[in-house]
């Protein structure tokens, strides 16, 4: 199998996840001319939903057609894997007939069962593990609003959730420091961690995290599959809402980010998102940018050996 797979920002080299970066803002400057480009047309990419999706089915798709290819959405309830079909045998039948496989599940040990069966890419579209994609808008909206990522600081507020494992990544990949702000016990695995060795430090104290940081990001308290975990949540992570005041906290021109979907008054204040220094409504945009230039990348080659 000798297909390029996107499961985590590690299967990229950093230099090809800048490159990456840089041409998704190429490509958003296209659209934005209305420049027609279709390098994938023909092409046909499979998105695999077992979770909820707004986003991400929506940039996947419309990412799609919009370079010349199209997109079908699957989900348990219309395929046979909702009915117990192996997943190696899904995938060995589903990539003979797609050009790219998007897949949005809970074990993240799908994925990788699904890659290491797929003669074709398969995108990890978030995993209960990770959420590289959206780390790829999140670099590319910092590039656009601040310049180079490197050497910055950049401090995550809340749950050690996939988001935030997906951030250690980044931290490796894209050359930052990253402080962790959580509340005892909802660390992120102590693996990831590992990894990152000397790249995170984790806080208690949320100001203690934000001071000076260039870029703050969050996430909701409770991920897809902890509903019932959210009045506990909500007690103890309180003190984590990332407001006015705390940013005022970070380096003068910090941004602010967040993956969305966003519950105002829990995670973030009311008002947050409507601060000149929040650039959320950007970074949404920007899942559509990075992963048209991701699918450019993993879907393109098919060409130069048909």
């Amino acid at each position: 199998m000798s297909a390029r797979h996107f499961l985590s920002l590690k299967d990229c080299t950093p230099q090809e996840l800048v490159s990456l970066i840089r041409r998704g803002i190429e490509l958003k400057d296209l659209r934005n001319r209305g420049v027609l480009f279709e390098p994938l047309k023909n092409r046909v990419l499979g998105m695999i939903f077992e979770k909820a999706s707004t986003r991400t089915r929506l940039s996947f798709e419309a990412g799609m057609i919009q370079l010349g290819g199209q997109a079908i959405f699957l989900s348990p309830r219309d395929t046979q894997l909702g009915r117990g079909e192996p997943i190696a045998d899904a995938a060995k039948v589903m990539s003979r007939m797609l050009d790219a496989v998007m897949i949005r599940t809970f074990a993240h040990s799908n994925l990788i069962e699904f890659a290491s069966n797929s003669l074709v890419p398969v995108i990890n579209g978030l995993s209960d593990d990770l959420h590289p994609c959206q780390l790829l808008a999140d670099m590319q909206t910092f590039l656009e609003h601040r310049g180079n990522i490197a050497g910055k600081t950049v401090t995550w507020i809340g749950d050690g959730n996939n988001m935030c494992n997906s951030y250690i990544e980044a931290a490796q990949q894209f050359d930052f420091q990253l402080r962790i702000a959580c509340p005892e016990g909802y660390e992120p695995p102590p693996e990831f961690l590992a990894q990152a060795a000397d790249r995170v430090q984790i806080f208690r104290d949320p100001r203690e995290a934000v001071a000076g940081a260039h870029l703050v990001s969050t996430d909701v308290w409770a991920s897809m599959g902890q509903e019932e975990e959210i009045a506990e949540r909500l007690k103890l992570f309180a003190p984590y809402q990332v407001n006015r005041a705390l940013l005022d906290t970070a380096a003068e021109d910090v941004l602010f980010l967040h993956c969305l979907p966003a519950h105002r008054g829990e995670e973030i204040s009311e008002d947050l998102l409507d601060d000149p220094r929040s650039a959320a409504w950007d970074q949404a945009e920007n899942r559509l940018h990075a992963q048209k230039a991701l699918l450019e990348f993993l879907v393109e080659p098919a060409y130069h050996h048909a």
